[in-house]
């Protein structure tokens, strides 16, 4: 949603698919992701700048390599550092714009094969909830989109949203990233949400 405030033009197009695809439904469901192209791009882009785990696990080096022309011993404990890797220059252009339609002229996704892109991690350590947390920031961003039109509190404009992120520290997934402050938006309902009781 920062990105998106930040973004007028990506917001108009994320919003205007998401009225087009739904076409005047209750709800967003889970049958509607498959249709929503461009939201996914918005995700995949805001994962490349804003990686939830910008340094990956630790992971132990079971024999002795180079990369790169660096000698790693065997033991060594090698850290990756997805947030570089997300911007790149010498896979990114722009790196620190905010560009959804980089993924439609880049055959990159998630899933840890591409390199370049690597959000959830890769390989046998890689995140195995991925295809859970894409289905649920699709479904989430899509029903906020489609049931509200989004301000910024008046007197704001979109370069003065604050994007300094905080670190945090879990158990299971290392250093992580979030937000340090509240994004604080004033919603107009478009389409009543469906309340069930």
């Amino acid at each position: 949603m920062s990105e998106l405030m930040r973004n007028p033009r990506a917001m108009q197009k994320a919003q205007a698919e998401v009225q087009r695809v739904l076409q005047g439904k209750e709800r967003v469901t889970e049958d509607d992701l498959t249709s929503l192209k461009f939201l996914k791009l918005v995700i995949m882009e805001t994962l490349r700048l804003h990686a939830p785990t910008p340094l990956l696990m630790p992971i132990e080096c079971m024999e002795q390599c180079s990369i790169l022309g660096f000698d790693i011993p065997q033991g060594a404990l090698v850290l990756v550092n997805a947030w570089w890797i997300g911007r790149d220059p010498k896979y990114w252009d722009q790196t620190e714009e905010f560009k959804p339609e980089r993924f439609e002229e880049v055959n990159v996704d998630f899933k840890g094969t591409y390199f370049e892109y690597i959000p959830f991690g890769a390989g046998r350590r890689m995140c195995p909830a991925i295809a859970f947390a894409e289905a649920n920031m699709v479904l989430a961003l899509a029903a906020l989109l489609y049931h509200f039109d989004w301000q910024l509190p008046s007197g704001m404009s979109p370069s003065e949203i604050d994007m300094e992120e905080d670190m945090g520290i879990t158990v299971r997934r290392g250093i992580t990233v979030r937000r340090k402050r509240d994004l604080y938006l004033c919603p107009t309902v478009r389409v009543p949400p469906h309340v069930t009781a």
